[in-house]
């Protein structure tokens, strides 16, 4: 029994236009595609982590990372949930980068908290 080629390749268009070209435009695929890149590089261990965080096929996880296809709103979530530059590369097309300054002094004050209490743990000079 041979199986039908109908159903290997996912279809040229999905109905939305893209234009990554215009200086305006942005083009979700592309900036989603660059995030996960720089999130967990170009390897299949990259694919296959995307893939069991979102639950995706990988085939399909592939063609995120490629840019030929963006990832839904739910598996977008879970991406952001995961990822800090998918995170930042979402903040960024929204609109709000104040978000990111935020999170990012938020991270720079925890960091200064712990810092501050490990100084406080150390022995003291001449003390006991």
């Amino acid at each position: 029994m041979s199986f039908p080629n109908k159903g290997k390749f996912f279809p040229d268009r999905n109905g939305h236009e893209r234009d990554c070209d215009g200086q305006q435009a942005i083009c979700f695929t592309a900036v989603i595609a660059a995030a996960l890149r720089r999130s967990l590089g170009t390897t299949g261990a990259g694919v296959k982590t995307v893939a069991g965080w979102t639950g995706a096929n990988e085939k399909t996880v592939k063609n995120w990372f490629s840019g030929r296809y963006g990832p839904s709103g739910e598996h977008l979530a879970v991406l952001v949930r995961h990822s800090d530059e998918v995170l930042n590369a979402f903040l960024v097309m929204a609109g709000r980068q104040d978000l990111m300054v935020a999170m990012k002094l938020a991270a720079a004050e925890q960091a200064i908290i712990e810092l501050l209490i490990a100084v406080r743990s150390l022995p003291g000079d001449g003390e006991g």
